[in-house]
């Protein structure tokens, strides 16, 4: 559980910090949007996937599943800066299949929490591997990372891409080809 008053007092701490005057007219309010804010941002620190992924549909002979571009925002542990970019998810089911929904979801969980978007691309495929039990799993994210632009090495459009495979996506490569193709690339 957020706890919006330890950050409205760490905010007006950082603004006092940086040199600022906490409580001149512009600022007076932030710490408390800020702590709104970060109920917002950060609301994946509550959220389990299990609640999302145990609804799902009995299909037979399913091919690989492919959600494509489902965009994410996400805070960089590391500076507390955002990155956001796509994901693209394919499961090859067993018997089930889940609504297309709560593979965006499931993003969406992992990507409210501070993070780096290695784990959070392992967290999507164990997430997706412990609860829907398919035979195998393939997730990518892109993101650009504002600690890479607006700081440091300063590198606007630079793109970070991981990749993970889970089952028979991890053993057998002429899936992850059909991943690729199906991604149009």
């Amino acid at each position: 559980m957020v706890d919006k008053e330890k950050i409205s007092q760490a905010v007006t701490l950082l603004l006092e910090g940086i040199g600022e005057d906490a409580d001149r007219e512009g600022l007076r309010e932030t710490p408390e949007r800020i702590a709104r804010m970060y109920e917002e941002i950060f609301e994946g620190m509550d959220q389990n996937p299990q609640e999302l992924l145990s609804k799902t549909f009995a299909v037979a002979g399913s091919g690989i599943v492919l959600e494509k571009d489902i965009v994410f925002y996400s805070i960089c542990e590391h500076h507390l800066l955002p990155f956001y970019g796509k994901a693209h998810i394919a499961y090859l089911p067993k018997d089930e299949v889940v609504g297309l929904s709560k593979l965006a979801r499931t993003v969406e969980i992992f990507a409210r929490r501070p993070q780096i978007q290695e784990q959070m691309t392992s967290q999507i495929a164990d997430a997706l591997m412990e609860h829907l039990r398919p035979e195998g799993v393939m997730v990518v994210l892109e993101a650009e990372h504002m600690c890479m632009t607006m700081r440091g090495v300063k590198k606007p459009g630079a793109q970070t891409v991981t990749v993970v495979t889970r089952g028979v996506f991890a053993k057998e490569p002429h899936l992850q080809e059909t991943f690729w193709r199906m991604m149009g690339r």
